[in-house]
């Protein structure tokens, strides 16, 4: 399929202007919201990529859309800092533009809140190749309505994302991960239900199903372990203890749990709708955010299975329809139409 590569801004606007249809690419770690359909062309932005700015004092970061994800935690960490919405597929090669393209947040979002809650500010190329500012590149300039938002899970239907600011966190001093096999869903969902409504500050709490719970807390040492002792007392058993969680961790936000599987969806879950979810044919499962999300791996079957019960879901690899239910008319088709009235930019 062709492809054409952009490592400037003024050639994403020479590509956008010259190409009829063009669907982006940054890392290629969610390749079926990447990959070219008959009459696309692909626009690699993997050679647009670098931080622009960066004030550790601030918290806050600017960087080019095409920058991997593993690039940017990298310069952070230096100064102990992290992008606490955890983005998945970092290990992949995730890049920042793909990421709030697709709108996607990893385990620990569940401390602090998912990608749109830290994103500042967006510029883009529209549809008619201008270069477009949501936003800003610090805090304070986060007041009126937050255009830049649109961006995040719009699959680039709006335009092309070429640079993107972060506000971003100081790392825990200390992780530590408890594991609690309980005797079944009910059990499980009902431990799940009671933890969320505790001012427990999680950094995550994911369902393994049938029945586990993983849950990680961090901070400084002596509140980890004190508040690590009362999950435990209201869980009612001691379960197992990883001191040494990081790896394990970045595997999950790497969705290795659904290698083998051909299929990777997203879905939208909730402790209301887990027990349905449950009855459907997916093989891999993990739900993530006290069970308001769920990755899940399956075949061309489970994922029939899904849009046949009507539950909306996005998949990154393994389909070329990716994304059920299409989005709504009214507002969306206004801004569609407004930033890309030639349709260039294809969504799902």
């Amino acid at each position: 399929m062709p492809e054409v590569r952009a490592t400037s801004v003024a050639e994403v606007q020479e590509a956008v202007r010259l190409y009829p249809r063009l669907r982006p690419r940054g890392g290629g770690s969610k390749p079926a919201l990447s990959t070219p359909r008959e009459g696309e062309v692909g626009l690699d932005l993997s050679g647009l990529r670098g931080l622009l700015e960066y004030t550790p004092e601030e918290f806050v970061f600017t960087a080019y859309a095409g920058t991997p994800l593993s690039e940017v935690e990298e310069a952070l960490k230096a100064h102990g800092q992290y992008l606490p919405f955890h983005p998945p597929l970092k290990g992949r090669g995730a890049t920042l533009g793909g990421t709030v393209a697709s709108g996607l947040s990893g385990p620990m979002r569940y401390r602090f809140g998912g990608l749109r809650d830290f994103l500042l500010g967006v510029r883009f190329v529209d549809g008619e190749g201008r270069l477009v500012r949501g936003g800003g590149k610090v805090v304070k300039n986060a007041a009126g309505f937050p255009f830049h938002r649109l961006m995040v899970g719009s699959l680039g239907a709006f335009g092309v994302v070429v640079e993107l600011s972060f506000k971003v966190f100081p790392y825990p001093r200390v992780t530590r991960t408890l594991r609690v096999r309980l005797g079944s869903l009910g059990e499980a969902l009902a431990a799940l239900e009671r933890l969320r409504s505790l001012p427990l500050d999680l950094l995550a709490l994911d369902l393994l199903p049938p029945a586990t719970l993983e849950v990680r807390l961090g901070g400084f040492p002596r509140s980890v372990e004190a508040r690590l002792k009362g999950i435990q007392e209201l869980l009612g058993q001691e379960g197992e203890v990883l001191e040494e969680d990081e790896a394990h961790w970045e595997a999950v936000r790497d969705l290795a749990f659904l290698e083998e599987s051909p299929v990777w969806v997203k879905v939208p879950a909730g402790l209301g709708r887990l027990p349905e979810l449950e009855t459907l044919p997916l093989e891999r499962r993990r739900y993530l955010a006290g069970g308001e999300l769920l990755y899940a791996g399956t075949d061309p079957e489970g994922l029939k299975a899904l849009r046949q019960r009507g539950l909306p879901h996005l998949v990154l690899r393994g389909a070329e329809e990716p994304l059920f239910p299409p989005p709504p008319q009214g507002f969306f088709a206004k801004v569609k139409g407004a930033l890309d009235p030639l349709g260039r930019f294809p969504l799902g």
